[in-house]
């Protein structure tokens, strides 16, 4: 995903300048709905932002992006945990990262864990933590990379190729297979995690002229494919791992989400008349070895986020063809859409990129199709910037003008939380209590949501944000006091959640004049 323009995609055309349209209206909001920004940590991109700040350096700066998050009203942060076959967290298995202290394997000093803190305070604040993978990739950059000793190349080099500027681990070998499930089941059982993220990088982007070297582990474990059939091998060496770390994550925690973000375009029309009226010069099914349709069908992921990169009206990939093409064939999962942050600006010939109204126009577009849920964006460094000011201020004012709670899963895993039940409230009190959950469903609570609807024992809709007055992770919450002349007839019910986004019935009902 993160990758440089030039292997986006190999533009067929080239187009003339276009004017920018005017800001869309909003019309749109759901209480469920995915916002979430990507953090990416790969050559110190997002966070952390330098690879020598020290350690209260480092959490301060992830603090002031989750503030920035909770003031936009995103709901979810997807952070890049495990850039390159090494960790932003205390692995059994591989280094630390380079990113956080200049030298791979070398740990935080004064110790920490990034990932407990980063999870920590991301929860804090009822914002989901999705954990980044990139499940190939070994050492970045492997010419000029100083590998620490205990990196698994070392004890176990017949794993890995060189692929152009990188080294990977083979896709080919049940053996790279079995390790990264145990890497993924480790982040799963020992960090409080609501999902595993992978974005685009299965087999890498090809290289013209380049086959990529996975002969010895085709001759070795060819599974009954011909060699004719190399192609289909390769996708099956994809689907083989993405059926593993699904029944990996599941099984240690059923309600810890899987998410895949592809690139934009499955495939193309001249090769399959099920693709997209596109041309892009690579493709998840053909390139990538990725068969985004068959995971969805099976029941594999739990979302999809498709980084549809491209502008309304592009020549080869037109986002409008495409947001409707994922809406189309997306089943089983959720659809969020990727959004290309990073182009606003720096769009080359592309006029539409010129400022941020091409997001806004995008997400405008969206609201059309049903099963899209929400979006993400790429990425979170670029969102703070102050270029981009008139479309934080459009997403704060317009788009996410009220809070929006992650979607629950789509395959459900937990049975919802029972209801609770408030305390009867003093007249002169001002303090709402309820009793905490206790035995089964007690480890699966995520937290509390307390609705306020305007006059006595009324209930609203409870699909409107807007009647969310609190969510909290405590079993009370202090009421505002108001004077005597200001004060109104109030309802208030409480409902548990559960960490698969799983919301109970209302509690009772309790009145309050406040």
């Amino acid at each position: 995903m993160k990758r440089i323009l030039g292997i986006l995609i190999i533009l067929s055309l080239v187009i003339g300048c276009k004017t920018t349209q005017p800001k869309p209206i909003h019309k749109k909001e759901t209480k469920h709905e995915m916002r979430a920004l990507w953090v990416a940590s790969v050559l110190n991109l997002d966070f952390p932002s330098k690879n020598d700040l020290s350690v209260q350096q480092q959490k301060q700066e992830f603090v002031n992006l989750l503030d920035t998050m909770v003031k936009y009203r995103f709901n979810t942060v997807v952070v890049q945990i495990r850039p390159s076959g090494d960790a932003l967290y205390s692995s059994p298995f591989e280094p630390w990262s380079e990113v956080l202290t200049g030298t791979q394997g070398l740990p935080p000093q004064p110790f920490y864990d990034p990932l407990a803190f980063m999870i920590e305070e991301s929860h804090k604040r009822n914002i989901d933590f999705h954990a980044w993978l990139n499940p190939y990739r070994g050492v970045f950059n492997y010419k000029q990379a100083k590998v620490s000793n205990n990196h698994p190349i070392f004890k176990h080099p017949e794993w890995f190729v060189n692929y152009g500027q990188h080294t990977y681990y083979n896709p080919g070998l049940p053996e790279t297979r079995e390790f990264i499930a145990k890497i993924v089941g480790d982040i799963t059982r020992r960090y409080d995690i609501d999902a595993i993220h992978m974005d685009d990088y299965f087999y890498p982007y090809k290289i013209p002229n380049h086959e990529f070297p996975d002969e010895k582990a085709f001759q070795k474990y060819p599974r009954g494919f011909s060699k004719a059939q190399k192609d289909d091998w390769r996708r099956d060496n994809v689907n083989l791992i993405i059926q593993e770390l699904r029944d990996t994550i599941k099984q240690a925690k059923p309600w810890v989400q899987f998410g895949i973000s592809p690139f934009g375009v499955w495939r193309n029309d001249d090769k399959d008349p099920k693709g997209s009226e596109t041309r892009a010069g690579q493709t998840n099914y053909d390139d990538l070895y990725a068969d985004i349709l068959l995971w969805m069908e099976k029941g594999w992921i739990d979302y999809v986020t498709p980084q549809i990169y491209w502008h309304i009206g592009h020549p080869a990939a037109d986002y409008a063809t495409l947001v409707e093409w994922w809406n189309k064939n997306t089943k089983n999962t959720h659809l969020y859409i990727g959004h290309a942050l990073y182009k606003i600006g720096h769009g080359g010939n592309y006029l539409e990129w010129n400022t941020g109204n091409e997001i806004t126009r995008q997400m405008k577009l969206n609201e059309k199709y049903p099963k899209v849920n929400g979006s993400m964006f790429f990425r979170s460094k670029i969102f703070e910037t102050e270029h981009l000011n008139g479309l934080k201020d459009s997403v704060q004012n317009d788009y996410y003008s009220k809070i929006a709670l992650p979607p629950p899963t789509k395959i459900q895993t937990l049975n919802p939380p029972p209801v609770a039940k408030i305390e009867k409230v003093k007249a002169n009190a001002y303090k709402l209590s309820w009793e905490a959950l206790k035995g089964e469903g007690a480890d699966e609570l995520k937290y509390y949501l307390i609705y306020m609807f305007e006059g006595k024992n009324t209930v609203g809709n409870l699909d409107d944000s807007k009647n969310i007055f609190r969510i909290t992770k405590k079993t009370e919450i202090l009421l505002p006091k108001t004077s005597r002349k200001k004060r109104k007839k109030r309802t208030f019910v409480i409902t548990r959640v559960n960490k698969a986004n799983q919301e109970s019935k209302i509690s009772n009902l309790i009145y309050k004049k406040l």
